[in-house]
C-alpha cells in the first residue's frame, strides 16, 4: 500500500519541506499521511473546481504547487476548498517555496527547460534566483517568440534592451523583486511571473530586458513534469493532471 507519507517522502528527497520559507506553509495540510492513495490529482492551485474534479476522478489525494491554507483560518464555510476536500476524505499535499528553490527538480528548472534555458541553477548567495542560459546568443523578440510558443500563450509582454541575450535570470511567480539580484549577477535579461512598477524601471535602467509570464504561465510549467517524475515513482499509482484548472484570462484582443 502506498500511503501520503510515501508521497511526501519522496518529494521531500528533491526539494525538502524544510527549506520552504519560513513564512509559507507546505506538507499534508488536509488529510492524514497514514492514508492510503491509489489516485493523485495534480494542480497548481486546489480550487473548489478541482476539488470537485478529484472526487469526480475517484482521487484520494491533491498535490499542490500553491498551499491549500495559506494564512490561520478564522472560519470555515461549506464553499471552501478546505471543508470540500475533508467533507470528500481527499489528502492535501502542497509543495510551495520548497519546490521554487529545488537545484533538482523545480518551478524554476521546470520554466527554464521549458523555454529551452540550459545550466540552470540558483544563485550561490540567493536561492530564490536561478540563472540559466541560451543555447546561442539571441535577441528579446526571439527569445519572446519561443516563450510564447513554448508555454502556449496568447501574448509575452517584454521589454526590449539587451539586444544580445545568453545569460537570464528566473524567478517564477511573483518574483519580480528578484530583479536587483538578476542585475548583479550580470544577467543579460530577467524572467518572471509579476514584476512591480519600480522594479520594472531598474530593470530598464540597467538594460536588461524582462519578460512577464504571469504568475500562472511562469509556475504551471512544473505540474506536468511533476505528474510524470511521481508516476515513474510510483507505478502503482495513477497520477494525473487537472484538466479544469488554468489562468482564467480569456482571449487577448
Amino acid at each position: 500500500m502506498t500511503a501520503v507519507s510515501d508521497i511526501y517522502d519522496y518529494i521531500d528527497r528533491f526539494a525538502p519541506f524544510s527549506s520552504a520559507e519560513s513564512w509559507d506553509n507546505v506538507g499534508v495540510l488536509v488529510g492524514d499521511k497514514k492514508s492510503a492513495v491509489t489516485k493523485v490529482l495534480l494542480s497548481l492551485d486546489i480550487t473548489n473546481g478541482v476539488v470537485e474534479e478529484a472526487h469526480d476522478i475517484g482521487a484520494d489525494l491533491i498535490v499542490s504547487h500553491h498551499p491549500i491554507i495559506f494564512g490561520g483560518l478564522k472560519r470555515l464555510s461549506s464553499d471552501s476548498p478546505v471543508y470540500r476536500a475533508a467533507k470528500y476524505d481527499i489528502s492535501c499535499l502542497c509543495a510551495h517555496t520548497n519546490l521554487d528553490k529545488s537545484p533538482v527538480f523545480g518551478v524554476n528548472t521546470a520554466l527554464a527547460a521549458a523555454i529551452g534555458l540550459v545550466d540552470c541553477r540558483p544563485c550561490e548567495n540567493n536561492e530564490i534566483l536561478f540563472t540559466a542560459n541560451t543555447t546561442e546568443i539571441t535577441d528579446p523578440g526571439s527569445l519572446a517568440a519561443k516563450i510564447k510558443k513554448n508555454l502556449k500563450m496568447s501574448a509575452v509582454p517584454f521589454t526590449e534592451y539587451n539586444m544580445e541575450i545568453k545569460k537570464v535570470g528566473l524567478c517564477s511567480g511573483a518574483g519580480g523583486s528578484e530583479i536587483f539580484s538578476a542585475i548583479a549577477e550580470g544577467c543579460d535579461a530577467f524572467v518572471t511571473g509579476e514584476i512591480k512598477h519600480h522594479e520594472l524601471l531598474a530593470a530598464n535602467e540597467a538594460g536588461m530586458s524582462t519578460f512577464i509570464l504571469g504568475h500562472y504561465h511562469s509556475e504551471d510549467v512544473v505540474i506536468a513534469p511533476l505528474a510524470q517524475k511521481l508516476s515513474e515513482a510510483f507505478e502503482d499509482i495513477s497520477f494525473e493532471k487537472s484538466k479544469t484548472f488554468g489562468d482564467g484570462v480569456g482571449v487577448l484582443i
